[in-house]
């Protein structure tokens, strides 16, 4: 009879189905306490509308890399827009046929998050744990706090990317082992890197390089590293695209350049670690809220440092070269989390806490499928006592008023540990780990209970046509002036201020443009010069800077930028319309939104219809040919020299030429893209283009990267076919092969 060197298929399929309807019996539990709960923060006033505005631009035929229009944002290729990620492109042609925006947030975060479970159940397996216990890891990972209240909650792209880089991982190991080629890892890693978030990038090449050094620790060869690497190197030359602009933009945004500094936000001390599995824990560190947290950002499961004591850490020891590689990455995330605070474009490092929990929860989930042990009982009860009673003291110490719950949480996770060991020596692993699975969703629902209402909602709409019906409908292009923060609670509905005001990238909900919108990337001198933040919000002193004279033109900035209307918030600017209008404007009534809005319009018509994107001539004449986002081609005069200033952002990436020779551009008060005229120009053809920094090189690195894999591919099919073995020796374990434990209730005798 042939031994078998892993589960049996029937197994694996049935426990992935386990993982799969696990997650999503989690998220229930978690909407049943808010079912907004996906649907918070950035995920509201970024993501959701950024995806129907990127969706219509696709639909429409265009691809959105630039909207020049939207100003502060309509720079996609650095935004976190996802533009070269295929399953995301996918998600934006879908939104804009959806009308209730939170739904189709929460089901693709739903999707999401079972591509987690499954991806970290696969790693589990291949580390050889035991199916029932890579389900547990698979299902509790989208339900750790980090994950859980920040990145499914809100920050998507860190999410999207972290569940794309544990099938790296699976892939990666599977490769390295001779199990599978090298196009899935190549895929998974391009995937996690090109969702256009620097984190999920950084944290994929962090994670490559401790697997390929744990398979040379394990296998005691360095080919199988090397081969692996060299998959990743395809990778980040396929994913060098998406990061090229934002790279060579840095300069102008107020980003800027490459610094590593400390300021102690969001930097989480390595003892917080030690609530890692207590769900009344929180921590303590300084963020938005103060030293403590609202919120157990830290926990990762209740069983995870409990279960410590129930390994056979002998044998653990003598196959510990299997795990280099999870330690090393549950190492390298817990060293980054307490800092420095900034690294570049890497800032709060508290970001790293999935990656934390997922080599923590890896780990313990393989030595638990693998070398789980109840003998000698008494002795490993009484030790998983005092981890609990650990558990209680450092989170009791971070939050002391809260002493009643780590009291209920600390007896708790006792008793389900009593009776997952009870019930694991009476009907085997696969129950023991069933309740394991069944204890995450009512926890995950307490915790989300308990922090309501969250402190990160903007309680942004669902419906957009219920938006759409409440709204002004404004043509053209709106700049508003506004503060979010003068927005009181009981008025953040449509009933309310978000009937006239937008936030973040509400209007792209709306359909209208305007000129601000979210972006953690803004242009530097444009949000200086009308002091606009990052969520759209202005100082008091915008509407005077709106409407000042740049001095080198003698046009007004809102005349630059080829605005119709601007809209003040009355909470800002209560006596504005007891001024007269600016000289070619008038005041706009609108009824129903006075309460709210004082509105602004041009008393000649839509200017932004006017001459393309020509925003003054100097010198001349320039008369629009044709425009495309990216794109000015303009017919031009002048006899003695001039300059034409266009309504255009200064990004790095535009280029003009003259009846096809290239010439300068310029940049007016640091903002506005202008090319100066020679003189003698007779109905010249000028033409102004943008195309990202660095896109012929990303083309072209892209273009090996493909190469690359092929050839890798090719190798790796070569190899198999020339080491392929007889049927009966493949079949035979290797000595490396993990052979299953026994099941739990055996492990006694």
């Amino acid at each position: 009879m042939v031994e078998s060197s892993g589960p049996a298929r029937r197994d694996v399929v049935k426990w992935g189905l386990v993982t799969a309807f696990g997650v999503i019996a989690g998220y229930v539990s978690v909407l049943l306490a808010n079912v907004r709960h996906f649907y918070t923060d950035d995920s509201e006033s970024q993501y959701g509308p950024l995806w129907v505005m990127l969706g219509r631009q696709l639909r429409e035929g265009r691809f959105p890399a630039m909207v020049p229009e939207h100003w502060m944002a309509g720079n996609y290729t650095i935004e976190e827009a996802g533009l070269l990620n295929p399953p995301q492109l996918l998600i934006d042609l879908i939104a804009p046929s959806v009308d209730n925006i939170a739904l189709y947030t929460t089901v693709i975060k739903l999707i999401f998050a079972i591509i987690l479970g499954l991806g970290v159940y696969r790693i589990c397996l291949e580390y050889g744990a035991r199916t029932p216990w890579a389900a547990v890891a698979g299902i509790a990972i989208p339900f750790t706090g980090w994950l859980l209240f920040f990145d499914e909650a809100s920050w998507y792209t860190a999410f999207t990317g972290t569940a794309w880089l544990v099938h790296a991982w699976a892939s990666g190991v599977r490769y390295a082992r001779g199990r599978g080629g090298p196009i899935s890892t190549f895929v998974f890693l391009y995937l996690a890197i090109s969702v256009q978030y620097i984190f999920p990038a950084v944290e994929a090449g962090l994670m490559i390089g401790a697997v390929a050094v744990g398979e040379v620790v394990y296998q005691r060869r360095w080919q199988p590293s090397l081969r692996l690497l060299a998959v990743a190197a395809c990778a980040a030359l396929a994913g060098l695209a998406t990061y090229l602009p934002s790279m060579l933009s840095a300069k102008v945004t107020w980003r800027g350049t490459a610094q590593i500094n400390n300021d102690q936000f969001l930097t989480v001390p390595w003892s917080e670690s030690l609530n890692a599995s207590l769900p009344s824990t929180l921590p303590a560190y300084n963020s938005w809220w103060g030293y403590i947290q609202p919120m157990p950002v830290v926990y990762i499961a209740w069983f995870l440092i409990p279960a410590l004591a129930f390994i056979d850490w002998r044998k653990a020891r003598e196959n510990w070269r299997e795990f280099t590689a999870i330690a090393l990455v549950a190492i390298m995330a817990l060293m980054w989390t307490a800092g420095p605070g900034t690294i570049g474009p890497l800032r709060w490092p508290a970001r790293v806490l999935p990656m934390l929990a997922l080599g923590l929860l890896v780990l313990v989930c393989v030595l638990l499928g693998r070398y789980a042990t109840v003998r000698n009982w008494r002795h490993r009860g009484i030790a998983a006592a005092v981890l609990i009673g650990l558990l209680w003291l450092r989170s009791f110490s971070a939050a002391p008023r809260e002493v009643v719950w780590h009291v209920v949480a600390a007896l708790g996770i006792a008793a389900l540990g009593a009776a997952v060991v009870w019930l694991g020596l009476r009907r085997g692993t696969a129950a023991a780990c069933a309740l394991t699975i069944v204890s995450i969703f009512p926890i995950a629902f307490l915790q989300v209970h308990a922090a309501q209402p969250t402190p990160m909602s903007w309680n942004l709409p669902e419906r957009r046509s219920e938006m759409k019906a409440a709204f002004p409908d404004f043509p053209g292009t709106t700049l508003q002036l506004a503060d979010r923060a003068l927005i009181q609670p009981g008025e953040r509905t449509l009933q309310g201020g978000y009937g006239s005001l937008v936030f973040g990238n509400y209007a792209k909900d709306l359909e209208l443009t305007y000129v601000s919108g979210y972006t953690p990337n803004g242009h530097f001198w444009f949000g200086e010069m009308l002091c606009m933040r990052w969520d759209t919000s202005v100082c008091p002193d915008a509407y005077r800077r709106a409407f000042a004279t740049e001095p080198t033109t003698g046009t007004t900035i809102v005349d630059l930028m080829k605005v119709d209307r601007v809209v003040l918030q009355r909470a800002l600017y209560p006596d504005a319309r007891n001024q007269p209008a600016p000289p070619g404007w008038k005041w706009v009534d609108y009824p129903g939104h006075e309460k709210y809005i004082a509105v602004l319009e041009r008393a000649t018509g839509l200017r932004s219809a006017q001459n393309g994107r020509v925003a003054t001539v100097e010198g001349g004449t320039a008369t629009s040919v044709s425009e495309s986002e990216s794109s000015s081609r303009v017919r031009v005069n002048s006899e003695h020299g001039g300059r034409v200033v266009f309504a255009r952002l200064g990004w790095p990436g535009y280029r003009a030429t003259l009846n096809g020779h290239e010439i300068p551009i310029s940049v007016v008060a640091k903002t506005f893209v202008a090319v100066d005229i020679p003189a003698g120009a007779k109905n010249a053809d000028l033409e102004l283009t943008w195309r990202p920094p660095g896109w012929k090189l990303g083309g072209v690195t892209a273009l090996l990267a493909v190469f690359g894999v092929g050839a890798l591919q090719w190798l790796y099919l070569r190899r198999n076919r020339r080491d392929e073995p007889d049927d009966a020796t493949s079949a035979r374990p290797t000595e490396d092969s993990p052979v299953p434990e026994p099941d739990l209730a055996d492990a006694i005798r």
